[in-house]
């Protein structure tokens, strides 16, 4: 049993790597002075049978737990010892769509504080989501050759790109309005008291209406219309009614009054 246990002990911990069902694990470190290790979890990438996806198959590679410090440059620099890379996306959450998704401006459409992301990464062969299935590590993000800003020096490069560019900026707002445009030219050309013909475009064909049948509909919505009024919706409505009511009330009162007092007066004994 001592001798079990030694043999546990002395173990390398880099052997024993954590990764979920289905996914191999590939540690990498920020940099040599890094101790520990941070494991990505990698799988190829598929959709169920029949299913469009955006990433072509057998050649997309899926990645969890990818840290902030790890960019898209140094993913794709990281993997490129398993084969040719023809793109790096990350995300924040695992791509569901069915259909390639629109591009995003970068002007209007701003990045969100990075944190652990995903990634698709795209091989040109297949081979290469082989290869990155079995390969070890660790891996460094950042080297000599290849650093990555971090800190200070990391703020600064990201508040840089955050002011943007005007000619760059006048380029993307006249291409959105030459669409728009188009768009618009597309729908319906309007006629001469610039009135633009608007068709319902659903499921189900709509039948023409009938006059009669018009009649109907508006004299239904004219019966709901009368029932749904609001009766004394005003403050000063109210405080009429209730005038009128009391007014009511004594007037009545008045005439029971001089009723029991003719009744009274005709139940008197006369004897002369």
């Amino acid at each position: 049993m001592v001798a079990r246990r030694r043999k546990c002990a002395a173990r390398d911990p880099e052997d024993r790597i954590p990764s979920p069902l289905g996914y191999a694990a590939i540690p990498i470190k920020f940099s040599e002075k890094q101790q520990a290790s941070h494991y990505l979890y990698v799988r190829a990438h598929g959709v169920r049978q029949g299913t469009k996806s955006t990433w072509p198959q057998k050649r997309t590679l899926f990645v969890l737990n990818v840290p902030p410090y790890c960019t898209e440059e140094s993913l794709s620099r990281l993997l490129s010892t398993c084969g040719l890379v023809q793109s790096v996306e990350l995300q924040e959450k695992p791509d569901l769509a069915e259909s390639p998704k629109e591009s995003r401006s970068k002007f209007f459409h701003p990045k969100p504080v990075p944190g652990f992301q995903v990634a698709y990464v795209v091989f040109q062969k297949p081979s290469g989501v082989s290869a990155a299935l079995a390969l070890k590590g660790p891996l460094l993000v950042s080297t000599e050759s290849h650093p990555v800003k971090s800190g200070i020096h990391k703020w600064i490069s990201d508040y840089a790109d955050s002011v943007p560019d005007p000619e760059a900026l006048r380029v993307e707002v006249d291409t959105f309005m030459e669409a728009y445009d188009q768009k618009i030219a597309e729908e319906g050309v309007p006629d001469e008291e610039g009135w633009v013909k608007v068709t319902r475009r659903g499921r189900r064909p709509v039948l023409p209406r009938t006059e009669a049948a018009s009649l109907r509909v508006l004299e239904r919505e004219r019966r709901k219309r009368s029932r749904k009024e609001l009766l004394n919706f005003y403050a000063w409505q109210h405080r009429e009614s209730k005038m009128e009511h009391l007014a009511q009330l004594r007037k009545k009162f008045e005439e029971d009054k001089q009723r029991i007092e003719l009744l009274r007066a005709q139940r008197k004994f006369r004897p002369y």
